[in-house]
């Protein structure tokens, strides 16, 4: 990541009701960025569906547990690490759903890793043998086109 990064990191308990503070954390380091509004709401989406998949399926509901989330928003790429001791588990390992059949069979649930496939440019998943699971959600920013200088 070239240029200035802006770098922070918090600890949550992996409980739902923490949920809000992912959510305001990944939007502060959005802000940061020189990520758009419209990339924002979207990014905090496919972050909120990381940490709840942790809380509901990682830790199983169990409340004894911490995630911890780490952002570098730079100026080519906005980083989120996210690092859980639950179980293992590798997105990867899930197919995308066939929409058409998820909409008829009118399921509600099943498509957060799916929305983080869709919205991010990477979801790469690290399992660190009985130290933690890491799940690296990665951005690109756009890049501007070079202003030309006047000609004199």
């Amino acid at each position: 990541m070239a240029g200035d990064v802006y770098r922070d990191r918090i600890i949550i308990s992996n409980d739902t009701r923490f949920l809000s503070l992912a959510r305001e954390f990944t939007q502060r380091m959005i802000r940061a960025s020189t990520l758009s509004r419209t990339e924002e709401s979207k990014i905090i989406l496919a972050v909120d569906e990381a940490v709840t998949n942790i809380i509901e399926h990682g830790y199983e509901n169990q409340k004894d547990g911490t995630i911890e989330m780490e952002i570098e928003a730079g100026q080519d790429q906005f980083r989120v690490i996210i690092r859980d001791s639950g179980k293992e588990f590798d997105p990867s390992s899930i197919k995308d759903p066939d929409m058409d059949d998820h909409v008829k069979k009118g399921k509600k649930k099943g498509l957060g890793i799916f929305l983080m496939r869709q919205i991010m440019d990477e979801v790469k998943y690290v399992f660190k043998e009985g130290v933690q699971n890491e799940l690296i959600l990665v951005k690109n920013l756009k890049k501007k086109p070079e202003e030309k200088a006047p000609s004199a």
